[in-house]
């Protein structure tokens, strides 16, 4: 068992500072942050070039970095950790945001933390946590699961391992992948509510608000640009229902109507089946089965 109870060793042992930075806009940086890295002995950076230039906006001259990213932590780790255990301070920062949030730092917390080596948080901007105050949606409780999978099976996975979850959810996703993603929770989960909140803190920031379906509408008509962070209301918050847009409610359409404005919009048939699958909440061979059906009778 390891019990970290103040900042400061006080035994030669130096101290590993997680250190937020801003997602976008340079105003977020904190007092403590900019002491923090001016102090350190070491600057851990994911990206020395990207971190240089939020120390040269910080006015922070002759700071010693070093590189620590995903494909150099089992090298750099060790030789931090030696230096902390010789110690010398090391600040951790990622390119943006919170450290070991989606990005490099939990190996090194839990190494540090093995041997005995303070670790002192150094709070400031999160995009996830931005993105959830916004969106409008329950915030007592949520769900963080980083970035999705990207194969089309994995995802398919992970969105039904996730259906029944009550709380809201929160995920990173990349422009050139968001449009695929709304779709497959739409195809998993029914039309929820949801938000898509993108280039947040910057001079687009653009917070968008309505059902899955509008989403994948949105995307349509407004190509994807910046990263989007998706916070997605859990279950029970409106999966298969009807959209509050003014527009039909669809349980009072056929099953091929319900195909035929889906396949207006989108013009793809077997698109338009899984997302009237969705809706419905049935799988999209019950569709395929009553658009038989229905054909058979004329």
């Amino acid at each position: 068992m390891n019990v970290q109870k103040s900042f400061d060793a006080g035994d030669g042992r130096g101290t590993l500072y997680l250190v937020a930075t801003p997602i976008g806009n340079l105003e977020d940086i904190t007092y403590r942050a900019v002491r923090v890295l001016s102090e350190a002995d070491w600057i851990a950076a994911e990206d020395t070039r990207q971190t240089r230039k939020l120390l040269a906006h910080c006015n922070i001259e002759g700071a010693r970095l070093v590189s620590y990213h995903e494909h150099n932590k089992r090298a750099s780790g060790p030789e931090l950790i030696r230096r902390l255990q010789a110690g010398e301070s090391v600040a951790l920062v990622s390119d943006a945001g919170v450290p070991a949030i989606s990005d490099p730092g939990r190996e090194l917390v839990r190494d540090a933390a093995e041997v005995g080596i303070p670790v002192v948080p150094v709070p400031g901007a999160n995009a996830a946590l931005s993105a959830l105050i916004v969106s409008g949606l329950p915030t007592e409780r949520f769900l963080f699961v980083g970035f999705l999978p990207r194969e089309k099976k994995r995802l398919a996975e992970e969105l039904e391992a996730l259906r029944r979850t009550e709380a809201t959810i929160v995920c990173y996703e990349s422009p050139h992948r968001i449009e695929k993603t709304i779709g497959a929770m739409l195809d998993a989960w029914g039309n929820r509510p949801v938000a898509l909140a993108r280039e947040l803190t910057k001079r687009h920031e653009e917070v968008f608000r309505g059902s899955l379906s509008e989403a994948a509408r949105h995307l349509k008509v407004h190509p994807p640009l910046g990263e989007y962070v998706i916070v997605a209301g859990g279950a029970g918050t409106g999966g298969n229902e009807p959209e509050e847009s003014g527009e039909a409610d669809w349980r009072s359409w056929s099953v091929a109507e319900h195909v035929a404005r889906w396949e207006a919009e989108l013009g793809d048939r077997k698109e338009a089946m899984k997302r009237a699958a969705a809706e419905r909440g049935v799988s999209k061979r019950d569709i395929y089965r009553a658009l038989l059906e229905d054909k058979e009778e004329d």
